[in-house]
């Protein structure tokens, strides 16, 4: 039986580039938070998502950008997507970088209802701290037969 889509959101957190001027932390940084209404779906449940996250420097370093994704059911968090990805953010001029996850997380079980969180992060000890500037979104969408 083919797929049939169940539900699906979006968190959209800067829409636009340079609409925000965040400095990176090594402290997790929410940036992406949706609820999915699965208590229609059949056995086979897959959520398919994708994030993205914009940095900008003026100094030339590269910099490890972690994107993480979180599963919270009934209060619990799952951590069930992770990537690094070393960036080389800034030159002698404004730089910005783009950087876009995708994944997808098949659940055994079907809780009715999963709230999905995406979290960005650098390292600790950086000399240089690049701005989060934006775009920062995270959709998911539910499918199931």
């Amino acid at each position: 039986m083919p797929n049939r889509l169940i539900d699906s959101q979006i968190s959209q957190n800067v829409s636009t580039a340079g609409a925000v001027s965040i400095p990176a932390s090594a402290t997790p940084e929410l940036f992406g938070t949706l609820g999915l209404n699965t208590a229609a779906a059949g056995p086979n449940l897959s959520v398919h998502f994708t994030a993205t996250v914009t940095l900008s420097a003026v100094v030339a370093i590269l910099v490890p950008v972690t994107v993480t994704i979180f599963r919270v059911v009934g209060g619990v968090s799952t951590l069930i997507y992770s990537a690094t990805e070393t960036m080389p953010v800034g030159t002698l001029l404004l730089t910005t970088n783009v950087l876009t996850v995708t994944g997808i997380d098949l659940l055994l079980t079907n809780p009715g209802f999963v709230v999905y969180q995406a979290f960005v992060s650098i390292p600790s000890g950086l000399a240089v701290i690049p701005n989060r500037v934006g775009p920062e979104s995270f959709e998911a969408v539910a499918y199931s037969d």
